[in-house]
């Protein structure tokens, strides 16, 4: 393969052609026919080499170049500097050629050459003693298009991927081709945050199609790739300022589709924690689209039964918001009750979480807009026949700036906390959860013991009201029931009526 390949080289040296002879010793027996690449980016020939990255990029992104004048197996350290971006260029191209990984037997020397090759190349962008130039730029370009971008196969994640919820204990799936992945994701953020590289020079190469293809690479499902391709995207984000609003855009885009569409994927717990960083970047006053992120984007992330795999990074995208303009905290608010589950025990244990850090930073003003709703939902949460969300809805008051915003606001919190207090005190089955009860009844009592009291009255009463309408409606249906068995009706609709068989336990 290398043999022929190779043969297409024009050669400069004598120490090139010995350097081409071992090789072409080395891999002799496995020669496949000749590579080459077509205007768009694509790699033509046959054996190991893949002819489907025709499509990956167009050929106005990566339009084809001709192979530097230098034999590519040359070390770096064997030619002058005046060459050595030549030599690059060479390498690079060399690496476009790609393989088959899920056999591991199969081409393993051409695998090991580029292999070589390719930490070859990162060991130079690592040094930067040159500055790269637009040829050098365009060729690692297509190098990392070639290798990287591809799309995975239907069968490559299970039915949730990383966003589903019944297959969130099953194992990740590792790419076979990761130990080859990785040098080339090493090479694309060394040559990224390299200060040779001009980012005036390297945006028309990195550009928009490039990011695109950079993001759909979220979804793979081995996290150790999701992990390479935060932090590239992190330094690409800081570096290349032109593409920042193009990027956030792309993001929200992923989030619409994963939130409003599919609620598959694989990245967004990653995509959420380079957009944390985004957030806390941000100048004061925030800017109106960054509001509207935080209530199209973030507030509806909450609402897939995937939440828990992507939650702590979503609130602390949230909180990142909320320490940048404290007005915030109502909206959130406002979003969660709207997107708060029902049926879903685990997710109310972790929208109470959130609650918890958000009231911390809260001023008495946004509170008292909130409070009423908030409540409502929050004793329901406490008279919950789950323990856990009762137990995690009464530490709240274990919290003393929460306690605080209570004992201002008490005489409208307390009238609607009071019947679930009295109720979970009565007759709730966790021992903890009463205890918890009883305790914050003595808070309150302590707080107030005049409107604790005038609470406790309008409890009787109200109770004494109920258990007056459930004695006539039992009255009435004693009646109804006494008037249809002495006056039973003949015919096809007659139904006879009997206590005993109308009479039913409560």
């Amino acid at each position: 393969m290398f043999k022929q390949f190779l043969s297409k080289l024009p050669r400069k040296s004598s120490k090139s052609e010995s350097g081409g002879g071992e090789l072409n010793r080395s891999s002799s027996g496995q020669v496949p026919s000749p590579v080459q690449r077509s205007g768009a980016g694509s790699v033509v020939g046959s054996g190991p080499v893949r002819s489907n990255s025709g499509k990956r990029m167009s050929s106005a992104v990566f339009p084809a170049s001709v192979v530097a004048g230098i034999e590519p197996l040359v070390p770096f350290k064997d030619v002058p500097t005046s060459e050595k971006l030549n030599l690059f260029v060479s390498k690079v191209s060399l690496c476009c050629v790609t393989f088959d990984f899920s056999d591991p037997g199969k081409n393993s020397i051409e695998k090991d050459v580029k292999r070589q090759t390719l930490l070859e190349l990162l060991d130079f962008v690592a040094s930067g003693s040159v500055k790269f130039t637009e040829p050098a730029i365009l060729a690692m370009c297509r190098m990392c298009a070639v290798n990287l971008f591809r799309v995975f196969p239907p069968n490559y994640r299970s039915s949730g991927g990383g966003g589903g919820g019944e297959n969130d204990d099953d194992e990740p799936m590792f790419d076979p081709a990761w130990p080859h992945l990785q040098i080339v994701y090493d090479l694309l953020l060394k040559f990224i945050t390299s200060p040779c590289l001009d980012a005036k020079l390297a945006k028309k190469y990195l550009d928009h199609a490039f990011i695109v293809r950079l993001l759909d690479l979220f979804d793979s499902e081995d996290p150790r790739e999701r992990e390479c391709l935060k932090t590239i995207l992190h330094r690409v984000y800081g570096k290349f300022m032109v593409h920042r609003p193009f990027v956030r855009k792309s993001m929200s885009n992923i989030f619409y589709r994963f939130v409003f569409e599919t609620e598959k994927h694989s990245g967004i717990a990653e995509l959420l924690e380079i957009f944390g960083s985004i957030v806390s970047g941000f100048a004061l006053p925030l800017k109106e689209e960054h509001k509207i992120f935080l209530w199209r984007v973030l507030i509806p992330l909450h609402k897939p039964k995937s939440v828990g795999n992507y939650f702590q990074q979503l609130s602390y995208c949230i909180t990142q918001f909320i320490d940048k303009e404290p007005k915030l905290g109502s909206v959130v608010i406002k979003g969660l009750l709207k997107f708060w589950p029902i049926t879903n025990s685990q997710k109310e244990v972790m929208f109470l979480g959130e609650v918890e850090e958000i009231l911390e930073a809260m001023s008495v003003m946004e509170f008292q807009k909130i409070m009423v709703p908030l409540f409502l939902r929050i004793a329901c949460c406490v008279t919950s026949s789950h323990f856990q969300v009762s137990e995690r809805a009464l530490f709240l008051w274990n919290n003393d700036q929460i306690v605080n915003l209570i004992g201002h606001n008490r005489q409208a919190i307390l009238p609607i906390m009071f019947t679930a207090l009295e109720k979970n005190a009565q007759d709730h089955w966790n021992q903890s959860v009463l205890n918890l009860t009883l305790n914050v009844r003595k808070m309150f009592c302590e707080m107030d013991e005049a409107l604790f009291m005038s609470c406790h009255s309008r409890f009787k009463e109200d109770e004494a009201k109920q258990c007056s309408a459930a004695e006539k409606r039992k009255e009435v249906w004693e009646r109804l029931e006494n008037a249809a068995s002495m006056k039973p009706v003949t015919g096809k609709t007659a139904v006879l009526v009997t206590p005993r068989a109308t009479s039913i336990a409560c």
